[in-house]
């Protein structure tokens, strides 16, 4: 682990998924104070949201110079977002490609709101950097998640608070087995053996059967990834 060279205080938009953990350790692993925010917006997997307090506790168990530097965590309801999506993200729905060729699980919207709402408490708390698992590498063409987006984003953002707010996605250019890879770089064993016990990336929510590389349906297209990326990263 390193210690944080940079006195900034961060928020990270934290689902308790593999993702979103590791850019937890990340700035953790960085900054000098470390707040969570997480949404329900009445996805399929709402169980991910209780495997995220899960993690915190655990990350503050096995790593205590960042479970010092980790403060609080914001849950905020946007219901509303799944009351306006219509996809299977929200809907028991078989997962497809829709006419436009995206996954009918891209949630319109999401990550602009996701980020403009984290921005709102950053501002309130002093937190200046907001931090996401967004990544061009492994994003299903979700195109919320593509670097330029997120570039503009940021700008707007600080425009609109008339205060830098910097947008941090430590994954944009990694792949899955690469992201397994930052893992152990930043936690070693410990961190991995975290990821794959407690994190959740299921799109069905099904935490019934546990493989080598954490509990999921295995068949969805989250769990294939996560499946395929953590193999690569095996063999790597």
């Amino acid at each position: 682990m390193t210690r944080h060279t940079d006195p900034r205080r961060a928020l990270v938009l934290f689902s308790g998924g593999q993702d979103s953990t590791a850019c937890l350790a990340w700035a953790l692993a960085r900054y000098a104070h470390v707040e969570t925010i997480g949404f329900d917006y009445g996805q399929r997997h709402l169980i991910e949201l209780e495997c995220r307090m899960d993690v915190r506790a655990a990350l503050q168990a096995e790593f205590p110079l960042w479970g010092h530097r980790l403060g609080a965590d914001h849950l905020i309801d946007l219901s509303v977002l799944g009351q306006i999506s219509d996809t299977a993200m929200t809907d028991a729905r078989a997962i497809e490609l829709n006419a436009q060729g995206m996954p009918n699980t891209f949630v319109p919207g999401r990550n602009l709101l996701f980020f403009n709402f984290a921005a709102a408490i950053a501002y309130r708390r002093a937190l200046s950097v907001l931090v996401g698992g967004m990544c061009e590498t492994d994003f299903s063409g979700y195109p919320d998640c593509r670097d330029n987006t997120l570039r503009a984003l940021q700008v707007a953002i600080s425009l609109g608070l008339d205060a830098p707010m910097t947008l941090e996605t430590p994954l944009m250019w990694l792949d899955k087995a690469q992201t397994w890879g930052l893992a152990e770089e930043l936690g070693g064993d410990a961190l991995i053996d975290l990821t794959v016990e407690y994190t959740h990336t299921c799109y069905l929510g099904d935490r019934s059967q546990r493989h080598e590389w954490g509990y999921g349906c295995g068949l969805c297209p989250a769990c294939d990834l996560r499946r395929k990326g953590y193999d690569a990263w095996v063999r790597s």
